[in-house]
């Protein structure tokens, strides 16, 4: 499988995350880090951000099935 390098643009592109928060998130671990391409240039894994995304969306869900679960609502 090839890897597709994204640039910081694209990550906040399709985060909708400030470049701050970007790497704020990504020293924190919560988010991945970028990999060094060269002196002054950076990119991050598109897959690794998009697995990030689908896990933001998995703990959405869970929340959302957890707050029914109380209710005692269905889906």
């Amino acid at each position: 499988m090839t890897k597709k390098i994204i640039k910081l643009h694209e990550v906040k592109k399709l985060t909708t995350l400030s470049f701050s928060t970007i790497y704020r998130l990504a020293s924190q671990g919560r988010f991945p880090k970028p990999i060094k391409l060269a002196k002054r240039s950076s990119g991050w894994i598109e897959q690794e951000v998009l697995d990030y995304l689908d896990h933001c969306i998995d703990q959405r869900d869970k929340e959302m099935e957890h707050e029914h679960e109380n209710t005692g609502e269905s889906i």
